[in-house]
């Protein structure tokens, strides 16, 4: 099935996902990579600057220009997410986040805290970051820019029709990474 979603998602959006499902994002994502997961672990969630529950989590360190209107995405492409897996469960219990974008799969933890929190993990094509890019209509906000640099920033994004993304790990615990779950 192909799905347009408008951020934020609700519980019954996500339960209608499955994997192979084909999403198209619209709203609001932000990105976050190790140290902004990390970062944004560590704080108060009251102190977060944003509300993660109504957006899209992005896997992604983006390359971006600045010029006299502002930011622009250069390349936008998924960052590896495995490497996010020490924190996403305890990042989806935290924060709500209900989809998140990224490549190269999540681990038992990761899916666990999908099924139970009710979200999903979508993949984004590894090496298509013009692609992601030009989906980005604007650059909402950045946190963390001069401590973290500018991948490891958290970059808040409008996006239109962004995809398309494969439903890789969806919220009835089955993933397209484990043969003996889907």
């Amino acid at each position: 099935m192909k799905y347009h979603f408008k951020t934020p998602l609700t519980d019954v959006d996500v339960r209608r996902l499955h994997v192979e499902d084909i999403v198209y994002l619209s709203g609001c994502v932000f990105t976050a990579r190790d140290e902004a997961h990390r970062r944004l672990l560590d704080i108060d969630k009251k102190d977060v600057p944003f509300d993660p529950s109504k957006m899209g989590l992005y896997h992604c360190g983006p390359l971006m220009k600045k010029d006299r209107t502002g930011w622009k995405a250069v390349s936008a492409g998924p960052t590896t997410s495995s490497r996010m897996e020490l924190f996403e469960h305890d990042f989806i219990k935290k924060f709500g986040v209900k989809i998140i974008v990224g490549k190269g799969g999540m681990g038992d933890r990761t899916r666990d805290a999908l099924q139970r929190y009710k979200a999903v993990f979508v993949s984004f094509t590894g090496g298509a970051g013009a692609l992601a890019a030009d989906k980005i209509d604007s650059v909402k906000n950045v946190y963390w820019l001069e401590e973290l640099g500018m991948p490891e920033a958290v970059w808040v994004f409008t996006v239109k029709n962004f995809g398309p993304l494969v439903v890789a790990i969806d919220s009835h615990g089955k993933s397209i990474y484990f043969r003996d779950i889907g």
